[in-house]
């Protein structure tokens, strides 16, 4: 566990420090297993086609659009970039608070002899979950239970907010969300696609909490 004090001189040192280190380890084993899996693609081609194969490859990877740059609000309720969430440091410099960082190996969901992790962010009653797949190197947000100010989300989404501005900036956000009410909650999830939502749970016409409930495979 590393624990990060606003208060300490050496808040940010340590933190650029810790999160190198873990970017670290998760990018070398991505390397790793990037190289494992070039080298058995090689194995495949047929030697007399090798140069017609690796032609047409490089054509077909000329024509396949680039990913989005960016993320919607069901995808992550923090941050637009995707490459900006794929970086602990995007989530701990948004906290205005002491927080503490978890890291846990565990066993992959399809492959159990390979070991994933999952990266937990506490800041008092709040918690950030990410899942990282080690053969990937990406960082997945998949869970997130926001209870106080001391973060905000895109968009100036937070906890205090009233009911009506809340109201008005998801409508704003995107005609794709579907927006349902009840007395003491406001839900926003997708028309189709993973089954992500976002909880705003209300008290006397405020947000009180945020629950973010992602979807990873």
């Amino acid at each position: 566990m590393f624990m990060f004090r606003r208060s300490s001189l050496r808040y940010t040192y340590s933190l650029s420090v810790r999160l190198m280190l873990l970017l670290l380890l998760v990018n070398t084993f991505a390397v790793a297993c990037s190289s494992d899996t070039a080298s058995e693609e090689q194995k495949f081609l047929p030697s007399e086609h090798s140069s017609t194969a690796l032609a047409d490859t490089a054509s077909a990877r000329r024509r396949t659009p680039a990913a989005p740059t960016t993320i919607s609000l069901l995808g992550n309720p923090f941050v637009d970039s995707r490459s900006q969430s794929n970086n602990l440091s995007t989530y701990i410099e948004r906290i205005d608070s002491d927080l503490t960082l978890d890291a846990d190996a565990i066993e992959n969901r399809h492959k159990p002899e390979v070991t994933d992790t999952i990266f937990t962010i506490r800041f008092g009653s709040s918690m950030i979950e990410f899942y990282a797949p080690s053969q990937s190197g990406e960082l997945l947000l998949q869970v997130a239970d926001i209870q106080s100010r001391d973060i905000i989300l895109r968009d100036n989404l937070r906890v205090g907010m009233g009911q009506t501005e809340l109201l008005n900036k998801l409508k704003a956000t995107s005609k794709d969300l579907i927006i349902t009410q009840s007395n003491n909650q406001i839900v926003a999830s997708n028309h189709e696609g993973a089954p992500t939502s976002l909880h705003f749970f209300l008290k006397n016409g405020k947000v009180s909490r945020i629950r973010y409930e992602g979807y990873v495979d």
